[in-house]
């Protein structure tokens, strides 16, 4: 259980990390880093994070997909996680 927490912490930082990098790339012209990243990153548990960076850095919000997609990831991981919980309880 504690690999798990550990595993969700660091991806969801890596989730936050990616939106304010690429933000900053954006602004400077810079080589970005691709939605598909940005999503896999998310799929991989980093929703939350990913959810947080995209509001606080104001990145890729105008894009419906992200707008309604990254928080309905992190739905769907939130109820997956409730339920492995309560199927993991003794």
């Amino acid at each position: 259980m504690a690999i798990a927490v550990v595993y969700l912490i660091a991806v969801n930082v890596i989730g936050y990390a990616m939106m304010g990098i690429d933000k900053e790339r954006a602004i400077r012209g810079a080589w970005r880093i691709s939605e598909a990243s940005l999503f896999l990153a998310a799929l991989l548990g980093g929703a939350l994070g990913c959810t947080l960076g995209m509001n606080h850095f104001r990145h890729k919000t105008k894009h419906w997909y992200f707008k309604f997609g990254m928080p309905l990831i992190l739905s769907v991981q939130v109820l997956l996680g409730i339920c492995i919980l309560f199927i993991l309880r003794p």
